[in-house]
């Protein structure tokens, strides 16, 4: 069964406006499946093909002879040498929504998009199925905490309780895993990670121990939601700071883990200087965490960290579908560990958020708003404790409890 993609319409819109169109993420969100359901009717060829490979590599200035545009080529990292085929083509012809790329691994393919195609390529990252995505949701702008976006949010609004919230975090945004209930967790994650570590890390990164490579990723799933301790991590299972720094840059390039940068203007010097690390699905970091059932990890010692990691993924996806590569996301924390869990700047107007995974919010979860109030400058907007309450409820100062199902 085929879910509708809230970036399918952001595809048709880049296609109007650039040549060549490419669509990144993790592996497994579903890239290829999205853009073979929109481009019905155009030419697909795939790079895991090692014919159709052999000869884009040993042969690319024919290929695209043989395998005239409209054309969409997938897994397209896998023949650099096509990009400077594709540019060629592309000024010698200066149409639009030519050439339909799709690829997992970002390192090399992104050198080669900024090297040949820039300024003829429109790119968007695909994540997992969204929230809005599985209830069938319309709303396609990302979130924001104002009275506009929250009434429109609130006409298309599909109720989803509370065990069906945690369900979604422990099993995870992958499509496959989400299309088919019956698909074994364990097994499914265990294959994506072996798959990830052996064939894109490998590849991209010659990581020398791949076993260690998994330990990172597990010791960094465990630390989900919480400021980034690289020198803890890297000691933890015996690598070099630099060797954690190259590791690291590989999980965020792959989009398998967000870096949350903390706000900082001149009025903020007492803010922290170091990024909270979230994984952005949060079935991976369970998997990776050992945290096996719904019940084990709602009831557990990090349930707060997963609502607060699945809550910016949600956010995340939003930018995302919309074709917003850098989305203007941050979080509060200084010296006296006064803490605003999310703040999100729009125009010059900052909106506070606290995420907190229990259903009684009040105007304590928002004590440290007042912090806000020394900066000059920007205007305060609306915000409030996105929670599992399940209504919105104004707590104080036009601050609300913004229920999780309004993302």
């Amino acid at each position: 069964m085929y879910i509708e993609r809230h970036a399918e319409e952001t595809v048709r819109q880049l296609a109007r406006m650039f040549g060549a169109v490419l669509v990144t993420g993790p592996r497994q969100v579903g890239k290829t499946t999205m853009l073979r359901n929109i481009l019905q009717g155009i030419d697909y060829v795939t790079m895991d093909d090692a014919v159709v490979r052999a000869g884009a590599v040993e042969a690319s200035h024919t290929f695209l002879k043989d395998n005239p545009p409209p054309v969409f080529i997938d897994e397209i990292q896998k023949a650099p040498e096509l990009f400077s085929q594709i540019k060629m083509a592309l000024d010698a012809s200066r149409k639009k929504g030519q050439f339909f790329l799709s690829g997992s691994q970002q390192f090399h393919m992104m050198k080669n998009v900024s090297e040949s195609l820039a300024g003829r390529i429109g790119i968007l990252t695909l994540l997992g199925l969204s929230l809005r995505e599985r209830t069938g949701a319309r709303i396609r702008q990302p979130f924001l905490p104002t009275e506009e976006y929250l009434e429109e949010r609130r006409s298309q609004l599909v109720p989803v309780d509370y065990d069906e919230i945690w369900e979604m975090i422990w099993r995870g945004s992958m499509p496959e895993l989400a299309a088919n209930p019956e698909y074994n967790w364990q097994m499914y994650y265990g294959s994506y990670v072996t798959t990830y570590v052996e064939r894109d890390v490998k590849e991209l990164a010659q990581v020398g121990d791949e076993v260690k490579f998994t330990r990172f990723m597990s010791v960094l799933a465990a630390r989900n939601g919480q400021l980034l301790n690289l020198r803890a991590a890297a000691g933890e299972i015996g690598i070099s700071q630099p060797t954690a720094d190259r590791w690291l840059s590989i999980l965020s390039a792959s989009h398998i883990v967000y870096l949350l940068q903390p706000y900082s203007s001149n009025l903020t010097k007492r803010a922290v200087k170091t990024p909270k690390l979230y994984f952005l699905d949060t079935g991976l970091a369970a998997y990776l965490s050992r945290w096996n059932t719904p019940e084990v990890l709602k009831n557990g010692a990090v349930s707060g960290a997963y609502f607060e990691a699945f809550v910016l993924s949600e956010i995340i996806k939003g930018y995302y579908n919309s074709g917003i590569q850098e989305a203007p996301l941050y979080f509060y924390r200084d010296k006296d560990k006064k803490e605003i869990d999310l703040i999100i700047e729009e125009g010059g107007t900052l909106y506070p958020l606290e995420i907190k995974s229990h259903a009684d919010p009040g105007a304590k979860d928002l004590k440290n708003f007042d912090v806000l109030k020394q900066l000059t400058g920007v205007r305060i907007g609306p915000g409030g404790v996105i929670c599992t309450y399940d209504r919105l409820a104004t707590l104080r100062d036009g601050f609300q409890a913004i229920p999780v199902q309004y993302l």
